[in-house]
């Protein structure tokens, strides 16, 4: 029988939480302060702590001192006047979650249901994080360059707590599968794990979609729809292209985030929401903020813990571990063995592939299937790569100087792609990773920047 040990002054609500969970079945200790605590401690280990910051003779922190106690137990943090920063110092320590006084029964429930041994959590990212660089695998990730054993580092600290996680990188770097391997290393993992591309969806249907609608809501509302928030309970949410979301509905993203609450289109019925989101973008999201895509308010309750994936380009000696990967992927859902020429793979080495991950995986299934023989020779590469092996990777190349603003060093390389894609827009959003949606709206962007400056410079 799972044993909790509450770790509250407040009596009353000391006894409402021992009530609660003598209610779920759990065993309950209570401690008034910490020396209350660590006696309880002695005499038997709980796998949940409820801990107050705030307590007689010193911080509740400072029971996260104690590793012993951050193995064995999984911590959860209570008070009343939590700051945000307070909380994600305490999240960063090793406590799993944090609830604010007076507690909200559902997300306590929630916390209660994905109870685990964060010892068995622990050992699991320990293990994968000393057999990387041998592996080459970190969760669904691949590679063992440099940068990638810093990002596995990075996944490994964060993923078993509650933080919310931002993402950046280019299109095609691995987002979605670093929010996979995230949430199957977390304490949610048996729970769903459910992805939204924001920038894929109709703005007018990106709220119902997120949070559901009542039958008769609006014409065509047919009946009741759950939403994302709704069917993510007790899971993780991954939130793509966060950039591209309204900025009206930001603001309800953000309340959400606050107060873990929301309500389906059309009803006045609040429902709550205990799910851990991961957002992500291929912009800058300094930038952003400033170009009005993204709410600051929104980029600082989101960026508690960022991850940034490097391009492809530049974590080349990469390729051969994941074009190996992409390779047996196809072998097992096709089921005939090909292998990858050394030719082939060298090409592959010397090509900068600006679709990054995504480009190189549609590359190797390309491959494999034009392949006549049991050998992939370079008979059937990818136009980009058999172009470097003969004039070398500036045949492909797009020159910056340093200090060149990010947005322009995107502009400069999305045009630079549609023109070598010979004015073929499907082609172009293959290559860089990006949506055909995402694509025209950077273009309807850079169209209707040029008719300014071309007004402007008309007058």
């Amino acid at each position: 029988m799972t044993h909790a040990l509450i770790v509250d002054d407040d009596t009353d609500s000391a006894e409402m939480l021992a009530t609660l969970l003598a209610t779920e079945g759990l065993t309950v200790a209570v401690a008034r302060d910490l020396a209350g605590a660590r006696r309880q401690l002695a005499l038997q280990t709980p796998q949940l702590i409820l801990l107050d910051l705030h307590l007689p003779d010193g911080s509740g922190m400072s029971l996260l001192d104690d590793e012993k106690v951050r193995v064995e137990s999984e911590i959860v943090l209570v008070t009343g006047n939590a700051s945000i920063e307070t909380s994600i110092h305490a999240l960063r320590m090793g406590a799993a979650d944090y609830l604010i006084k007076p507690v909200n029964i559902q997300q306590l429930k929630g916390i209660l249901s994905r109870v685990s041994s964060p010892a068995t959590i622990d050992s699991e990212i320990e293990t994968l994080k000393s057999e990387a660089e041998d592996t080459a695998r970190f969760g669904h990730l691949r590679g063992r360059s440099t940068a990638m054993l810093r990002i596995y580092a990075q996944i490994g600290r964060v993923a078993p707590t509650a933080v919310s996680v931002l993402l950046t990188g280019e299109s095609g770097t691995g987002k979605e599968v670093v929010a996979r391997t995230l949430h199957d290393l977390s304490r949610r993992r048996e729970r769903p794990s459910l992805a939204v591309n924001c920038g894929a969806i109709s703005p007018n249907l990106i709220e119902s979609e997120l949070f559901g609608h009542e039958k008769g809501a609006f014409t065509g509302a047919s009946r009741q729809h759950f939403g994302y928030f709704e069917r993510a309970h007790g899971g993780t949410l991954f939130l793509d292209e966060i950039t591209e979301m309204p900025s009206e509905l930001q603001v309800k993203l953000l309340r959400v985030l606050e107060t873990g609450t929301f309500m389906r289109v059309g009803s006045l019925e609040t429902l709550h929401a205990d799910v851990r989101v991961v957002a992500a973008t291929n912009r800058d999201p300094l930038l952003a903020v400033e170009e009005g895509k993204l709410r600051e308010d929104l980029l600082y309750r989101l960026n508690v813990f960022p991850i940034h994936l490097p391009p492809l380009r530049e974590r080349l000696e990469d390729v051969p571990v994941l074009a190996q990967h992409f390779l047996e992927q196809v072998i097992e859902k096709e089921g005939e063995p090909k292998t990858l020429s050394r030719a082939v793979l060298r090409r592959f080495e010397g090509y900068p592939w600006p679709g990054n991950v995504r480009e190189l995986r549609n590359a190797v299934y390309r491959c494999y299937v034009m392949a006549t023989g049991s050998e992939i020779t370079e008979d059937w590469l990818p136009e980009g790569a058999a172009k470097v092996s003969r004039s070398g990777p500036d045949a492909t190349s797009v020159k910056v100087e340093l200090g060149t603003p990010l947005a322009d060093i995107e502009r400069k390389i999305i045009l630079a792609t549609l023109k070598h894609c010979d004015g073929q827009k499907e082609h172009t959003a293959a290559a860089l990773g990006i949506s055909l949606k995402t694509l025209y709206n950077r273009l309807k962007e850079y169209s209707a920047t040029a008719e300014e400056g071309n007004e402007k410079a008309g007058r």
